[in-house]
């Protein structure tokens, strides 16, 4: 029975165990808060009924969930004589579908939810040893953290679960009106050495994680080759900078083409700049894209998701301090038959590395005490933007990094290798940016310079353009701007064989705010001033 709106349903019915009875009395605030779980408001409680060791119960259910496909009943005994109409309820899949939060916005490529074992790409064997230890390290849970937890619809979780509990791994502590999904599972003492068998063959505990397959199949829909890029579009993308005509057109066709571009010129001229422009550009006019937790191959599992490169656009984990959830049920009308909860939504990355790059960082790095393995940043930058700065001055030489990176810039493929020695092929679907200040000719050779189908060489401003640079510079903390500072630079320093940097008008201003913030001055950009910003700036070495 589906609830429509609102409905009332009050049954009375005789309970079989203590250990039920004993739970009634209790049992309105948990079902307060499952049934918010499940998209639903209850309002009312549950009584016992002293004369007749019964139990009248009377709640209302505000509008739920879309319904999916029913699963079977489990764990019926505890509740034998309930009313049909509370057993129709009971069965309802809006109920016995909970913990559950999608935002209905998701983009036409998100990944779809898994309405079997087979289209989750996991074994049944995967699923309960990550029950099992979901339940060791918590105790006991109920059935709808479970799926939770796992990022996986219940009915995928509640056939694992009648699984465990027929192979004696766990039993049902006790339950609510809410249906399986409320119930409380523990482990016996088989479950227990089952869980610990579990985590000696891996310690991860987080959601379940999604095929390699399916993860291939997802990268190839958010490519960033082919994105539609014009000069408007660019220039959108590149507010709040000063960049010019000349490099827009030699930027624009590199991102159409959505293959590696070497960015070379004198230091301090934009070049990091300029990939975090290309960033912005990708998130504002090709989408979001999808980033799963974790894959599995060869029955290993790869941790992707980093929140400290990728930044979420969903809200799965909206719950205020309280544990509750801060989403209505308007807004999450759209279940996990839509959308896969083992994928976040997030804005393309853009992922920096400079002189700290070494090779281990391009691998799998697996973790002997965990098991699992950790996936290389370029991996967590598939969609996005991976800027690799200060190019030739990392640990490792130039000529070993660039082996390193031939056959996937080739064929935008990347070949891991497992702890076991097998290797198996990802995507390398990103726009790759090399930046160096040093001479490309002392780096590369020819045949590595042929596959970086884009070279830009960002030079010195011009002094138009490094006025209109101090200006917006200015406007930023809010000075004043004066076009004689300008002038004093190049007449009294740049003139005389010091070449102007795009980053020099950025710096020789923060050096003046704070000599005036430590003489409690206000900031004027006076000749004086600038004089002594510059002599701090500009000494000799």
């Amino acid at each position: 029975m589906a609830c429509d709106g609102r409905c009332r349903i009050t049954t009375n019915s005789d309970f079989k165990t203590s250990t039920t009875r004993q739970r009634v009395a209790g049992v309105s605030e948990n079902n307060h808060s499952l049934a918010r779980r499940a998209g639903f408001e209850m309002v009312g409680t549950a009584v016992m009924d002293g004369e007749t060791n019964s139990t009248l119960a009377t709640f209302e259910l505000t509008k739920g969930l879309a319904p999916t496909s029913a699963p079977r009943e489990l764990f019926a005994d505890l509740f034998e004589d309930l009313s049909d109409e509370t057993r129709s309820l009971l069965a309802d899949p809006q109920v016995a579908t909970l913990g559950v939060k999608t935002d209905g916005s998701a983009a036409t490529n998100a990944p779809k939810a898994p309405q079997s074992l087979k289209d989750s790409g996991l074994s049944r064997i995967q699923v309960c040893d990550l029950i099992l230890k979901q339940i060791y390290l918590h105790g006991h849970l109920l059935g709808v953290d479970i799926a939770k937890n796992a990022r996986l619809p219940y009915n995928l979780i509640d056939e694992s679960l009648r699984f465990l509990k027929d192979e004696k791994c766990i039993e049902v502590t006790s339950g609510d009106f809410l249906g399986r999904a409320s119930y409380r599972f523990s482990l016996t003492e088989l479950g227990r050495t089952r869980a610990r068998e579990a985590f000696e063959q891996c310690r991860y505990v987080g959601p379940a994680p999604v095929s390699l397959e399916s993860y291939v199949a997802q990268c190839r829909l958010q490519a960033v080759a082919g994105i539609k890029c014009d000069a408007e579009r660019l220039m959108e993308a590149f507010h709040g900078m000063v960049i010019g005509p000349e490099l827009l057109d030699e930027v624009g066709p590199a991102v159409c083409s959505g293959r590696s571009i070497f960015i070379y010129g004198p230091p301090g001229n934009g070049k990091s700049t300029v990939a975090r422009g290309l960033g912005r550009f990708l998130n504002r006019y090709s989408g979001d894209i999808y980033v799963p937790y974790a894959i599995t191959t060869e029955n290993s599992i790869i941790t992707i998701f980093d929140p400290t490169l990728h930044i979420v656009t969903d809200n799965h984990d909206s719950e205020n301090s309280n544990g509750r959830e801060t989403t209505s049920g308007d807004q999450r009308q759209r279940l996990e038959a839509t959308v896969d909860l083992r994928w976040r939504r997030v804005k393309r990355p853009v992922v920096i590395t400079g002189g700290e790059l070494t090779l281990d960082q391009l691998e799998l790095r697996f973790n002997k005490v965990s098991n699992f393995y950790q996936a290389p940043v370029q991996l967590k930058a598939n969609g996005g933007v991976f800027l690799i700065d200060d190019f030739g001055r990392q640990i490792v030489s130039p000529k070993e990094l660039l082996n390193r990176w031939i056959v996937p810039l080739e064929e935008r493929i990347d070949y891991l290798t497992l702890n076991t020695g097998k290797k198996f092929s990802v995507p390398f679907e990103l726009l790759i940016i090399f930046s160096t200040n040093l001479d490309p000719h002392e780096l590369v050779d020819e045949a590595f310079l042929r596959r970086i189908r884009h070279k830009i060489r960002i030079g010195a401003p011009s002094p138009e353009m490094y006025s209109q640079i101090f200006q917006l510079a200015c406007e930023q903390r809010k000075v004043p701007f004066d076009e004689r500072a300008v002038q004093y630079l190049f007449a009294n320093h740049y003139a005389h064989g010091r070449t102007p940097r795009s980053s020099d008008p950025r710096d020789l201003l923060e050096i003046a705010q704070s000599i005036c913030r430590f003489r409690n001055q206000r900031f004027v950009l006076s000749q004086k001033l600038l004089e002594e910003a510059t002599s701090r700036f500009f000494c000799e070495v």
